[in-house]
């Protein structure tokens, strides 16, 4: 893992020295341009503290195709198990999907994290065993979002909402959708989410991915892929998840944001780009996504759904005693999502629905666990509230597509 030469970023040590020693006039003089109140300086340096507390043997760092840096980390000291006194929860196989295993036309994102991909600096882009990478979260990423709480919201317009089961008055004029759902008692579920890079300009974000909700307040689990250029600092695609056990009120947050998501496979980061992406009248790339509840735990596998493919999970604990803690789900959600207030960014490859196949951004074989045990295909329902802008239409065809959908538009300024 040695890199050829000295990294051209601060290493671990010298980072979290270098946040304990700023202090709000320094840090409000060197950016005149983002004010934060010193009251909020003081819990964004806080948190940055207790995140990182106790680590300190990061064998390696390296930076991804945007320069975002990530540390490789130890599982037992990431945020999520620190101060535990037990080994992270064992995964099992989720399972498997019904019908045929048949070869599809799209083509598979491999895993973000290999040792043949090196970074600018000559760095492995990639963890050495029993430890993880954790996208680096700096004062400056903090301060552009004004207070600790605005960081931890899935968008900087407010609270975030799901497209269903959230209050239609919740922030509806900002989030617009076109997804396809199936009201049903569920412990997850999986789908192929077709990879696309939208042009988000000046707008927030756009993104695709799966929604496992329950409860009112909502509560979820999420994944999927998203372009905030706000946040990662990047046009391309990047894997997040994200979650909240109140409606997205005072808890939640993005990937290794705060300490909630227990990883414990090396080979992806969250917060990290995806590529390639897929090419209008072209190549198509998806990524396997499935979340599945069991021993207590909501667990994410990528790229398939064996024991090998478990990237971690959300502990049930953090739901308290709403439905979502014992793996009550009861709304299975796929497909888009963009924010901004004045003008929408694309969804997907920024057609709409009916360009269909190599043009049409798309979910696959949709399946979700009852939770009587199994898996089913899913019976899916087109949402598309705002269709002059973005549309979704739902299909059902033989392996490997089976239950899918089509979504996706351009976007505007006159999506209501």
């Amino acid at each position: 893992m040695s890199p050829r030469n000295e990294p051209h970023f601060p290493d671990f040590s010298a980072f979290i020295d270098g946040v304990r020693a700023m202090d709000h006039a320094r840090f409000s003089a060197a950016r005149p341009a983002t004010p934060v109140a010193a009251e909020d300086f003081d819990a964004m340096k806080a948190h940055i503290q207790s995140l990182y507390a106790g680590i300190e043997d990061v064998p390696h760092s390296f930076v991804d195709d945007n320069g975002q840096i990530f540390d490789c980390v130890p599982v037992g000291s990431q945020p999520a198990l620190r101060g535990a006194t037990e080994p992270p929860a064992a995964p099992v196989d989720a399972p498997a999907a019904p019908g045929p295993d048949v070869a599809p036309q799209s083509l598979p994102l491999l895993q973000q994290l290999r040792s043949d991909r090196i970074d600018k600096f000559g760095h492995a882009m990639a963890c050495p065993p029993g430890t993880i990478a954790l996208r680096r979260i700096t004062l400056d990423e903090l301060a552009r979002r004004g207070t600790l709480r605005d960081f931890f919201q899935k968008s900087p317009l407010g609270t975030g909402r799901h497209p269903r089961l959230s209050p239609p008055a919740v922030q509806a004029g900002i989030h617009k959708y076109a997804h396809a759902y199936q009201i049903a008692g569920n412990l997850g579920g999986h789908s192929f989410i077709n990879v696309w890079d939208p042009n988000v300009g000046s707008q927030i974000f756009s993104l695709s991915q799966q929604w496992y909700a329950a409860g009112s307040p909502v509560q979820t689990v999420e994944c999927g892929w998203q372009v905030y250029p706000g946040k990662y600092g990047t046009t391309q695609p990047c894997l997040f998840i994200y979650w909240t056990a109140d409606g997205y009120q005072r808890t939640g947050c993005y990937n290794h944001d705060c300490s909630a998501f227990v990883q414990t496979n090396s080979n992806w980061a969250f917060g990290g780009t995806l590529g390639p992406v897929s090419v209008l009248g072209g190549a198509q790339y998806e990524l396997e996504v499935t979340w599945y509840f069991n021993g207590g735990n909501w667990w994410l596998y990528l790229g398939g759904t064996t024991v090998g493919n478990a990237v971690g999970y959300y502990p049930g604990s953090l739901f308290g005693s709403g439905p979502l803690a014992s793996g009550a789900a009861s709304d299975v959600d796929y497909g888009g999502e963009v924010v901004d207030n004045t003008a929408w960014p694309p969804m997907g490859s920024g057609q709409f629905a009916s360009a269909g196949w190599q043009f049409a951004a798309y979910h696959r074989d949709v399946v979700y666990y009852p939770t009587a045990g199994g898996a089913v295909q899913a019976s899916l329902t087109a949402s598309q509230p705002s269709a002059n802008c973005f549309t979704c239409a739902v299909q059902h065809a033989a392996p490997p597509w089976n239950e899918y959908f089509f979504h996706g538009g351009p976007g505007g300024t006159g999506c209501t």
